[in-house]
């Protein structure tokens, strides 16, 4: 039987006393996971593009960016 230990999973009940939380917090969880999951998005989105090779960034130049992004305030 499932929510018992050692038989499987845990149960609702189970996950919420070891989060501390309610039942129906666990439930509304799962519920929103699940409507999350099958949305369809009206519109494409509009992701930003960024100039470079795609190579990432050393520790001195993300340190030269970010003091020139300050000294232009």
């Amino acid at each position: 039987m499932p929510g018992r230990p050692g038989s499987g999973p845990p149960g609702i009940k189970e996950i919420a006393a070891r989060r501390g939380v309610p039942e129906a917090q666990i439930i509304r969880e799962g519920i929103h996971l699940a409507a999350m999951s099958n949305r369809v998005w009206d519109g494409s989105f509009d992701w930003p593009t960024f100039e470079g090779s795609g190579d990432p960034a050393t520790s001195d130049e993300v340190t030269e960016a970010v003091a020139q992004a300050a000294a232009r305030r």
